[in-house]
């Protein structure tokens, strides 16, 4: 499987994460120190980078949601209402830059949630796939893990609306074997390729670029990615 196909499974799928990250912060924890995608020693915890911003300070005017560079410095301010969700998502991608080695890793947009679409860039190439799934040896599973606590919670018909007309927009635009979304439990599941395990969809096909372009709008903000 090429690392393109894994990212994106694993994305669409960070449902389950939560229950993975106890393991995962237990290998964090048990590594040793070169562990991380950039060679540094574990000692350079993430307290080495600028505070994160506090919700009392104007999100940014220019709309771009972002002042802070590649380097591990803080992104701009979140919007009012969703400072702790937004904190915390600055705060796993300070760790994805500095101790996962990821310099680009992009800013949350000003909702909180993450930049699917420039983090699967990142986890295509070649040895960067854990991009995807919180640094090698989930060196940064904790603050994903405090991150997915945060997010406010989400209004599961809405979502699942929202995946069921993107899964349609994904046939009509010729990923005939794209699935529907599911709901289990009152929570919405999300559809594509039919086996995951073993992917049947080819995610680097021009004719599948091409759909996911076209069909990006239909998914609400924080779905992009999960299928």
């Amino acid at each position: 499987m090429n690392p393109t196909t894994t990212s994106r499974a694993t994305a669409r799928h960070r449902l389950t994460v939560l229950a993975a990250l106890p393991v995962l912060v237990l290998s964090a924890a048990c590594g040793g120190a070169g562990d991380s995608a950039g060679g540094k020693e574990k000692s350079d915890e993430i307290a080495s980078v600028p505070d994160t911003p506090s919700a009392s300070r104007p999100a940014d005017s220019g709309g771009s949601g972002t002042d802070g560079g590649s380097d591990g410095s803080a992104p701009s301010t979140a919007p009012a209402g969703k400072s702790a969700f937004y904190d915390a998502q600055v705060k796993y991608v300070q760790c994805m830059r500095v101790k996962g080695g990821y310099k680009d890793y992009p800013d949350p947009k000003l909702s909180g949630h993450l930049d699917w679409t420039k983090i699967e860039e990142i986890s295509s190439r070649p040895g960067q796939n854990e991009a995807a799934k919180g640094g090698k040896n989930g060196v940064c599973a904790p603050e994903l893990q405090r991150a997915m606590l945060a997010e406010p919670k989400r209004d599961q018909q809405k979502d699942y609306e929202s995946m069921l007309a993107h899964a349609k927009c994904m046939r009509d635009n010729g990923v005939s074997r794209f699935t529907n979304p599911t709901m289990s439990g009152g929570n919405a599941q999300p559809g594509g390729d039919p086996n995951p395990a073993s992917p049947t969809i080819d995610t680097n096909s021009p004719a599948y670029k091409q759909a996911r372009e076209a069909c990006g709008t239909k998914l609400l903000d924080g779905l992009d990615g999960m299928q």
